[in-house]
């Protein structure tokens, strides 16, 4: 054992010789290496160079735990690594193409402009003057949501006894629970709140499936259709996010869907009827009599409530991202408890420009 050490730490040494050698030969190329008015070669103090960090690296060995070295409190790498992971994962799915204004968020606060009716169009006009018509634009001040993890402890004793990078983990964690939380937030503020012709909010009208539930049918997603059609709802870019229900509904119904469902790679399964198809696990829930939506973050009542797929048009939506803020305790800051404490805060909003273009599908009941 100790002879394997020996061959090791010899190895390390001469790998870390060579490559501070041939460094100082690249840098040397142009102008020698001088000391005290004397050239000196240069593969030699790159060599030099090699000895002194691999003795000061084996003197220091034990300074620190097993993990800190690679990957201490750094709060600036966290954050940065933390918005990479949300851009990428923004990017994924249902939520892709939905128009980013994250440039216009100041102090966590974004100011839209409501720019009122379109202006009339006149064909073929011969009254002259032309009418002036008022426009009225408005400012509308929107506050992102705050986002904040509870803080994780880590040991100094858990990170001598692993060999993995745990605050790096850890710190991804945090990122993805965030980013869970910021998706199921958004497609609850993109559904309806209720029913009208600009938010349409249908009933499904499939048989019983044994619980009550009226399932979803294809007939359910063109009358979904048609009342986007009614609504002037822009065709372009429909997208229809179906709760896990529905997805089994159609699975059962429709083998050209079932197919479709089982190759997809994507985040999109379908195209259905003008609606790019997607799902989703945290659509929210509707009162299904009174068609209105369940306030995010209530309990859903057997009976009372269903959940929903929801529909929308992502040029009619907008995304907003504040601040990344990470946050740190050191262990060598609590002496008594010895442990590193880290949490993060992240501001986002997701909303409909105008209470247009949204809508809903909400398992019926059974009579």
């Amino acid at each position: 054992m100790k002879i394997t050490r020996l061959f090791f730490r010899g190895t390390a040494l001469l790998v870390t010789v060579l490559f501070w050698a041939l460094c100082a030969s690249i840098v040397a190329q142009g102008a020698p290496v001088m000391a005290f008015g004397y050239p000196l070669a240069a593969p030699s103090v790159g060599a030099a160079f090699g000895v002194a960090i691999y003795a000061l690296a084996y003197k220091f060995r034990h300074a620190m735990p097993s993990g800190v070295l690679a990957a201490g409190i750094y709060l600036e790498v966290w954050t940065g690594e933390l918005v990479k992971q949300f851009n990428s994962l923004d990017q994924l799915g249902w939520m892709a193409g939905i128009r980013d204004y994250s440039q216009y968020a100041n102090n966590n606060v974004i100011h839209l402009v409501d720019v009122g009716a379109d202006p009339d169009v006149l064909i073929n006009n011969t009254t002259y003057p032309i009418a002036v018509q008022d426009l009225g634009d408005g400012d509308i001040t929107i506050s992102l949501d705050k986002y904040q993890t509870k803080a994780t402890r880590i040991t100094d004793d858990e990170l001598y006894a692993i060999s993995y990078d745990k605050i790096a983990l850890k710190r991804e964690q945090h990122g993805t629970a965030i980013m869970n939380v910021m998706h199921k937030k958004a497609i609850h503020a993109m559904a309806p709140a209720g029913h009208t012709t600009a938010t349409p909010v249908l009933v499904t009208t499939g048989e019983n499936d044994g619980t009550g539930r009226l399932r979803l049918v294809k007939a359910d997603i063109i009358a979904l259709k048609k009342a986007f059609d009614d609504a002037k709802i822009p065709t372009t870019g429909r997208r229809l996010v179906l709760c896990s229900e529905h997805v089994n509904d159609l699975l059962l119904i429709d083998q050209k869907f079932a197919d479709q469902y089982y190759n997809y790679s994507t985040g999109k399964i379908a195209n259905l009827y003008g609606f790019e198809v997607y799902e989703y696990v945290e659509n929210p829930y509707f009162a299904i009599t009174a068609k209105t939506k369940l306030s995010y973050g209530g309990v859903p009542v057997a009976g009372t409530h269903a959940q929903a797929s929801v529909a929308f048009v992502p040029s009619e939506m907008f995304k907003a991202k504040g601040a990344t803020k990470g946050y740190a305790s050191k262990a060598e800051d609590n002496p008594t408890t010895q442990e590193n404490l880290i949490n993060f805060r992240q501001y986002f909003i997701t909303l409909p420009k105008k209470q247009r273009a949204i809508g809903a599908v909400v398992s019926g009941k059974a009579a």
